[in-house]
């Protein structure tokens, strides 16, 4: 097996190792060691045990350079203004460099560095584009560390991104540039071998209402009841209310509007998926939190069967957790004590975070404190697409402290329905232009060959047409 020796900058040594490793080792499944260098760009060359190979058929002896911009930048300037971007960017057309790689269009627009690829006589070869620093970046939520700019819910909007400004939020542009690299490392080495990925579509439900009204008080239903009924005319719905409650004591209502559970994992499993569900486990504020508590009768049902049909239990953190670690600890805790008391045994813990509210790196250590093995909350509310970059996963980092966070895994969320459907969002509704942004989407993650990751609320197929577009989506 071939492996590389990799000689990369003798500064921001944790931030350079963390990145070769995620694309190197994690991504391309290539091994390889680091080298400090005095040089202010990134070297790659075969490692020793390698030289023993045919240099004319494996290309020992020759190099791969690519430029040190972002680490070169942010060296005397971390977390500052000046180490962002500038724009608007340059855009490179890949094809006029004949390097053979698997990207979303031909030209791709480049963060750091600048265009171009060229190989000298000897078969040493130079990239222009910076895919390290790059990669690091948008990976890392570097951005998101620097800038000041939030919504109504404290998050930090895709408009104020760089991949938004600049044109390029709906696709996987980290995973672009490693597929530039790879074209790139097999004109030098074509002996070289990479890890074979496959397309996943990875389908969650964040369970913010199991039910439309089996957890509300007497006053609730009633107060349900006789709008029904004095409002909107509704005789029907007037009964339904109250004899739906009545019959929540145990397990959800049959005819419950929120209670898709069986439709869902019915769907999922006639495509050969898994489905995730999220589970609120706090109330930190009752204005934006659910009314119903994890140890209710009906929802431990729900949990058991959840689990006995394959299907994963996950933790959506309640909406003033995102900065507070200790909460996020005590609803994973209340979580985990459920499960355990209805046998419900998981090798990993998935979480999203309630309105996906976030704040980098504060959220990651309370969700690693808790013991969660991945997240997937980092996708825009107000415009879907890659906010890392990718849609591959991948180890957490701190871009503050620069440090790895090695027990949680970063997993992109690509498209949540009402930020394409709803009026507040992106406003598309429940259209042809909305399924096609969402198929859209979905192509960009087959082409890298990575996963299609989509949040669909079980409260939000309440209409046919909303489980039309669904089960179009999933046929895509």
């Amino acid at each position: 097996m071939m492996s590389l020796l990799v000689y990369r900058p003798n500064y921001a040594v944790e931030s350079c190792d963390w990145i070769l490793d995620t694309i190197l080792r994690s991504r391309l499944g290539i091994s390889f060691d680091c080298k400090d260098s005095v040089d202010n760009e990134f070297r790659i060359e075969l490692a020793h045990d390698s030289c023993s190979l045919e240099s004319s058929i494996y290309g020992v002896g020759l190099t791969l350079t690519l430029p040190n911009i972002f680490f070169s930048n942010a060296a005397n300037a971390w977390l500052e203004i000046s180490s962002l971007p500038l724009l608007p960017l340059a855009s490179w057309d890949i094809v006029a460099c004949d390097l053979d790689a698997t990207i979303v269009s031909d030209t791709i627009p480049v963060l750091y560095g600048e265009s171009g690829f060229f190989q000298d006589e000897s078969g040493s070869a130079h990239l222009k584009l910076d895919v390290f620093g790059s990669a690091f970046f948008m990976l890392s939520r570097y951005e998101e560390a620097i800038s000041t700019v939030r919504d109504s819910h404290d998050r930090f909007p895709a408009k104020a991104s760089i991949a938004y400004k600049a044109g390029f939020l709906d696709r996987p542009i980290i995973d672009e540039y490693v597929e530039i690299l790879w074209a790139a490392m097999q004109r030098v080495w074509p002996g070289l071998e990479r890890k074979q990925c496959t397309y996943r579509t990875l389908l969650s439900h964040d369970v913010d209402w199991p039910s439309c009204n089996a957890f509300h008080s007497p006053l609730q239903v009633l107060r349900s009841s006789a709008g029904d009924l004095l409002k909107r005319g509704d005789l029907v719905g007037a009964i339904r209310t109250p004899w739906q409650w009545l019959k929540s004591r145990d397990r959800l209502h049959p005819s419950d509007p929120y209670n898709t559970f069986e439709w869902i994992m019915d769907l999922s499993e006639k495509h050969g998926l898994t489905s995730a569900f999220y589970f609120i486990c706090g109330n930190t504020d009752p204005s934006k939190d659910s009314d119903y508590n994890i140890e209710h009768p009906a929802i431990r049902r729900l949990l058991r069967n959840i689990h006995a049909r394959g299907h994963e239990i996950g933790l959506h953190p309640s909406y003033n957790t995102y900065r507070n670690q200790s909460a996020i600890v005590a609803e994973a805790d209340r979580l985990k004590r459920v499960c355990v008391d209805e046998g419900i045994i998981q090798a990993e813990w998935g979480a999203r975070m309630h309105f996906l509210r976030w704040e980098t790196p504060v959220t990651m250590h309370g969700l690693v404190r808790a013991g969660i093995t991945y997240d997937t909350t980092l996708g825009y509310a107000d415009h879907a697409g890659f906010r890392c970059g990718t849609c591959h996963e991948y180890r957490a980092f701190d871009p503050v402290s620069r440090q790895v966070l090695l027990n949680l895994r970063l997993r992109p969320l690509i498209a949540m329905e009402c930020t394409i459907i709803d009026e507040r969002y992106m406003g598309l509704s429940v259209t042809t232009d909305a399924f096609e942004k969402f198929i859209k989407l979905k192509n960009a993650c087959r082409i890298v060959s990575g996963d299609f990751t989509l949040l669909w609320h079980n409260s939000q197929f309440a209409s046919e047409q909303k489980r039309e577009l669904y089960q179009k989506i999933l046929k895509g």
